[in-house]
């Protein structure tokens, strides 16, 4: 149950700068007087703007700060639910919009219609439209239930009967159904591509398994050929290895015996040059003098003559010699460079073997290289995209048992739609609370003195009958009898309230009601309705009667005007 406490508000209509503010749970009755324009209804029109953002009234925004200081426009109330004390700030310029809840305030992240949301589901269990069946009864603005359209009736009687959860669980339920749709498609979508991932995959396994035979038989025929290259360039080395080792150091002894005589035969060659020089000297002596030049004995030419002659002889002789060890340098160097040929070709041959081995170990290595990839790699690709087949697999399955879970959640929820549509459970419940609520409003009737009987069935079409069992509507009545079926709908709409716990509240406020249609036995009718109510209920009549309800209140708030500006006596 809410128990309002106090409305206070400044800059709101009529009121000024200074603060109203009104005790809501003071007295069990409370008439609030005043002449016209004194800002009766204004109390009305800042509590409920206090905690749905509108009016009472058919007044915007707007027009709700005061014309003449035209901002700081605040209203607060303050009310409790169990133990929990709550204290609503709402203004307009600047505006402010805040929920306190012992003391501490709401967090105010989510957006003002969200936050109004959580006011008015999660706290009041109110809103708006039940606050002005329940809590309000005037006749300005008001539009009393009957002259509400179909739907707008069931969505009171929704909200007194706290089943207008199951409206929020319908469109829940639609918003759930809309999105397994989607997950639905989108799952179906992902089927589609993984079964074609899955086709492609294995035909690609049977591509590579193909194609790798095709690899391993030409890896198998490039290792055939390098084993019988090597095989060849074996023999040719062995070949060229004994070609080698029999010829090679011969032909170095060779070159070194040739090297030796050249040798020999250039150092007697300079010997007898250097002979020949001597001799040479030796004549020329003779030629040049004719006595000793050491003991200055003549020298005859008989001696002279035999000198240069044997000397002739002799140089003669070593010319001879001279010619013959040159004829043997030349067989000597002739012998030498075919020996070097031999020599060179032998290097050759050396160089072949060394790169015939090479050849032999790239070979080898090819060899090796090719058997590791025949054993394993052939193997690898395959077994790789076997893993991507089975994983591709395993997201199928897993997207099924998806496809089947969700498709049960849509086939659970549909069913849940149906049964949370109008006609379903919704009907069933306001089918066993009709016969309480027509029991109700014709025992407020009674007390009305307006004798019909007045029934409300499941599509919240009334049929009321006289005494004399005429059919009736509601607009076939007097302004006067409409306003009895309104005021006895009002009542009963708060037993019901009070029995469901729903939006049961401690106020009950009657605008201008009193000053209506209502005649002598009318008011008076009210005034026992009212004069029964429990000392919960806190009454507040707002009316132009002073005179016929001065003395039929426990308390009495009167406003007046004061230099422009509605303040309370």
């Amino acid at each position: 149950m809410i128990i309002f406490e106090k409305i206070r508000y400044k800059n709101f209509l009529s009121s000024g700068n200074h603060i109203t503010e009104i005790q809501l749970n003071k007295s069990k009755s409370t008439l609030i007087v005043g002449q016209n324009g004194t800002g009766k209804s204004t109390s009305l029109d800042a509590l409920s703007f206090a905690l749905f953002g509108r009016a009472h009234r058919n007044i915007t925004k707007e027009q709700l700060i005061n014309s003449i200081n035209k901002k700081d426009c605040v209203t607060e109330v303050y009310f409790t639910i169990g133990k929990s004390k709550f204290n609503i700030i709402r203004g307009i310029k600047p505006n402010i919009f805040e929920i306190w809840k012992d003391g501490i305030m709401l967090n105010q992240s989510s957006h003002a219609k969200e936050y109004q949301k959580i006011l008015e589901q999660n706290i009041l269990k109110l809103n708006h439209k039940s606050f002005h069946q329940v809590v309000v009864l005037g006749s300005s603005s008001f539009i009393p239930f009957m002259q509400l359209r179909a739907y707008q009736r069931r969505a009171v009687i929704e909200d007194l009967l706290d089943i207008n959860v199951f409206s929020k669980m319908n469109i829940i339920l639609k918003e759930s159904i809309s999105q397994q749709k989607d997950r639905l498609k989108d799952i179906n979508y992902k089927i589609d591509i993984n079964e074609n991932k899955i086709e492609t995959q294995n035909k690609y396994i049977k591509d590579i398994k193909i194609l790798n035979e095709e690899v391993k038989e030409d890896k198998l025929t490039q290792i055939d050929t390098a084993y019988h290259e090597v095989i060849e360039l074996k023999q040719r080395i062995k070949a060229a290895q004994t070609d080698y080792d029999s010829g090679a150091a011969k032909t170095e002894k060779n070159i070194k015996e040739y090297n030796d005589l050249k040798q020999a035969n250039m150092h007697a060659m300079a010997r007898i040059r250097s002979k020949i020089e001597s001799i040479v000297k030796n004549a020329k002596f003779y030629e040049d003098h004719l006595e000793c030049p050491t003991c200055t004995q003549s020298i005859t030419q008989e001696v002279r003559e035999t000198k240069i002659q044997e000397s002739k002889d002799e140089a003669k002789n070593l010319q001879k010699n001279m010619q013959d060890l040159s004829e043997k340098s030349e067989g000597i160097s002739n012998a030498l460079e075919s020996v070097n040929s031999h020599q060179e070709y032998y290097r050759e041959l050396l160089s072949d073997i060394n790169n015939d081995n090479k050849e032999i170990t790239r070979l080898n290595d090819l060899m090796t290289k090719l058997n590791k990839e025949v054993n394993t790699s052939s193997t690898t690709d395959v077994d790789k995209a076997s893993k991507e087949l089975k994983d591709m697999t395993t997201s199928l399955t897993k997207l099924t048992d998806e496809k089947t879970t969700v498709s049960e959640e849509f086939q659970y929820s549909s069913a849940m739609v149906e049964m949370l549509r109008d006609t379903g459970i919704k009907t069933k419940i306001i089918k066993q609370y009709l016969p309480i609520i027509n029991k109700f409003v014709n025992q407020y009737l009674q007390i009305l003195d307006f004798f019909v009987h007045f029934d409300l069935d499941e599509n919240f079409q009334e049929t009321i009958k006289s005494r004399h069992r005429d059919a009736f509507s509601y607009d076939s009545f007097s302004e006067g009898e409409k306003q009895r079926i309104d005021l006895a709908l009002l009542f009963s709409w708060r037993q019901i309230a009070k029995m469901k716990n729903s939006i049961s509240t401690n106020l009950l406020i009657l605008d201008e009601t009193f000053d209506s249609s209502l005649d002598h036995d009318g008011v008076e009718n009210l005034l026992k309705i009212l004069y029964t109510l429990t000392n919960d209920t806190s009454v507040f009549v707002i009316s132009h009667k002073r005179e016929v309800l001065d003395d039929k209140f426990e308390n009495k708030i009167e406003f007046t005007k004061e230099k422009n500006f509605s303040k309370i006596a």
